[in-house]
Parts: C-alpha cells; structure tokens; sequence
C-alpha cells in the first residue's frame, strides 16, 4: 500500500541556523590557526542579542564579536527593520577555557590513541533514491530554500523576501518504496510589510508557486516527474511572516539535527555537530558513518543503509559497529556479517576519522545551513585574519565524508 512521508527544512536565516553558522564560523577561525584547538561553543540569538558561551582550548586569540557579526551580515540581517542586525546587535561572549577533566580523556601521547571527546551513539545513512544517496524529501526541502535565498539576494523577481523562512515537502511512495510524486509543499517566508494582507498573500503565494517552483524543476530535470498539477500548497499558511529571525523566535545551536542530517529517514544519535571541533565524535563520527554508508549503497552492497557506532569517552576504540540493510541487501550475506567485513575496511577510532575525512581544517561553515550531508565535495581557499593583524589563506577540501572514494575498496572487500 502507497504511503506518504516528510521532511522539513530551515533557511540559513531561521534563528537556529543564524546560532549554528555563528559557531561553526568559530571554530573555522580557531581551527585555521590552531588546528589542534579543541571547542565545543554555543550560541544564543534573540531580539537585538548575541550570546556566545563555551569551552576552548586553544593557541590562538579572536575577536569572536567581529566574526559574529560577519556571518550575521553575509546571511542577510543588514537592516534595523529585522530588530536583529549585524553591525548593532549587542555581543556577549562567555567563552572559557575547557574542563581538564574532560582534555585528559581525550588527548593522549600517541595521537592514534585519542579518545572519543564524548560517550553516545551515530548514525550514518544513504539510500540510491537520488543522485547523491540522501532522502528525496529531505534534498527538495534543502533545494527549494536554497533557491529562495537566491532569489532574496537577486531582488529582482521577487524584491520582499527577507531571511527567515522553512519548508517542508511531502512524498507518495509506492508499494516498492519508490516515489511517485509531491502530495504537498509547504513553504514559510519572512516578507516585508504589506499594506493589505489578503492582497500580501495571495501575491506570495502566485510568487513561489510561478517563481520558484519553475526554478527548482529546471535545475532539477530528474525529479521533474514528481511535480504535478495536485500538489497542495501551503504557503504562508499562519497568514503574515513580518516578525521574524531572532526577533521573531529565540535560536540556539543544535536545535536542527534532523534538518541537519536525513530528515528524520534512517535514524539519529541525538548530537548536534554545529560548534564542536572534530574530536567530539558526535560531530566526526556521524560524518564517518554517513561516509561509509554513501560507500557501500554506491558501491550495491544495499539500496538503503543505516550505519550505527558508539563510543565510550575517553576511549579509542568504538563499543561497536552497527549495520541495517532494512532487507535491501545484494550479496547474500547477514547485517551482522556486512558489518564485520566493515569495521575491517574503516577505521573507526577518532584520530583515523580526523586524518581519513581531514577534519582539523576550517571547513565547518559550509555545513551549517542547508544540511551536513548530501553536499558537493569541493577545493575552496579561505582567508581568515586575528585582531593583531596575523591573516592565514588556506586550501581546504569540503564535505570529504561525500567523496566516493572506498568504493572499489569496498567491492574488493565484498568480492563484488
């Protein structure tokens, strides 16, 4: 029997996503000139207000306020109208430095020992229902708030958007776990003041509806068939989106972890990423997870995979290695058993996931809107500056836990 399911996400303007990108810009700053720094930092944003409070240490000093305000300015909160804007918002840091009893666990005097930063377990997920092994309604709601901010910032088809906003999409499946189509879309977006509502609304709608939408399906030929006259569109459906972003609801880091992640497919361990350096495997883990599970749906171990590892803090080594193939497996063997043969391809202790995905490099920003997985991997070069003048440019590969590269590995491995 058909079934429907959804999936949600936030624009990089929504409160919890202004905190996230916030944290993760410092841990790129600390990072780019202390790759050794280890942080664990949070942010709170609200009406006029910035608070920034955590654990660093690290060999470097920053003016976290500056670094705060330029991702405030570059998501787009430049005006006094939004009552939250870059260059006036107050900053209040509460940064200190981070718990001995915690770094000892974790540090050791061989770096292959390094224990995990945190006890907990994460989940890694991928399935071949797209190009780039993530949930299909998970990629259409990253995809349609990233065109939307495109067209904030063009302000020319659209000129009232301002930075807030959230969508969701459901899908119909079929009796083969396929989707067949969009049952409904709904969209939330931020928007100048109207003189009359009714007029306000239905002008938004018409908006995304012949706008954005049109755009979507032409950047995105393959799910073309998936759009259809019976969508039911929900846009705006509270009415006015005038107040919003900090103004609107308080934001705090790691409120996202399902928009973060897979959208509520698969399964998740409970920790945020966004603020953590790379030997909080909460953060690092996850992403190794998601890196072995993208590996093995490519290489046609299984469809749709569910990857799990655990740690104890302060210990190397994983307690375990989970697999799930949820029944979609392709060479006769037993979860149990593909899991095995996993643990002997990947190795799972925190220092070999840092040197394998090269997470000590400042490559954090990017992640924290529009999803940590299902991204392009890609070469940037970056320029970060201290207080005293000191300015590093450095080259960094991005979202390395999406390489392809332990695929013919894999098959090896699996006699594929």
């Amino acid at each position: 029997m058909s079934y429907l399911f959804t999936s949600e996400s936030v624009s990089e303007g929504h409160p919890d996503k202004i905190a996230d990108q916030i944290s993760d810009a410092l841990i790129d700053n600390f990072l780019a000139f202390d790759p050794e720094s280890k942080v664990a930092c949070e942010t709170l944003v609200t009406t006029g207000q910035v608070i920034l409070a955590g654990e660093v240490k690290s060999k470097t000093y920053l003016d976290v306020q500056q670094i705060a305000r330029d991702v405030i300015k570059k998501i787009g909160y430049t005006k006094s109208e939004y009552m939250f804007e870059a260059n006036s918002c107050g900053i209040l840091s509460a940064i200190h430095e981070q718990s001995q009893d915690i770094n000892q666990g974790v540090d050791r005097s061989s770096k292959e020992e390094q224990g995990a930063g945190d006890q907990g377990m994460m989940f890694g997920y991928a399935t071949n229902e797209t190009e780039d092994y993530m949930p299909l309604a998970l990629n259409l709601s990253h995809k349609l708030l990233q065109e939307l901010a495109v067209l904030r910032r063009e302000n020319k088809e659209i000129t009232y958007l301002r930075p807030d906003a959230k969508s969701q999409v459901t899908l119909e499946y079929d009796d083969n776990n396929k989707p067949v189509r969009i049952d409904a879309i709904v969209i939330s977006t931020q928007h100048d003041d109207f003189d009359e509502e009714a007029t306000m609304l239905a002008k938004i709608k018409t908006d995304l509806v012949n706008i954005l939408i049109p755009r979507i399906i032409k950047n995105n030929p393959q799910y073309a068939h998936l759009f259809n006259d019976q969508i039911e569109y929900h846009i705006n459906p509270t009415g006015k989106f005038v107040i919003g972003g900090p103004h609107g609801d308080t934001g705090l880091t790691g409120r996202k972890i399902i928009v973060d992640t897979y959208g509520g497919k698969g399964a998740h361990g409970g920790g945020a990423f966004s603020g953590k350096d790379p030997s909080k495997v909460d953060r690092s883990a996850a992403y190794a997870t998601r890196h072995i599970a993208k590996n093995l749906v490519a290489a046609g171990i299984a469809d749709e995979i569910l990857v799990q590892v655990s740690y104890a803090i302060g210990v190397a080594k994983p307690m375990g290695i989970y697999i799930n193939t949820y029944g979609t497996g392709k060479v006769g063997k037993t979860d149990g058993e593909i899991a095995k043969i996993v643990e002997s391809i990947f190795d799972m202790r925190p220092y070999f996931i840092e040197q394998r995905l090269k997470l000590r490099n400042p490559i954090y920003s990017e992640t924290a809107a529009y999803g940590h997985m299902g991204r392009t991997p890609e070469t940037v070069t970056k320029t970060f500056r201290t207080p005293n003048g000191e300015e590093k440019t450095v080259s960094v590969d991005l979202f390395t836990w999406e390489k392809l590269d332990y695929v013919d590995q894999v098959k090896a491995a699996f006699g594929i």
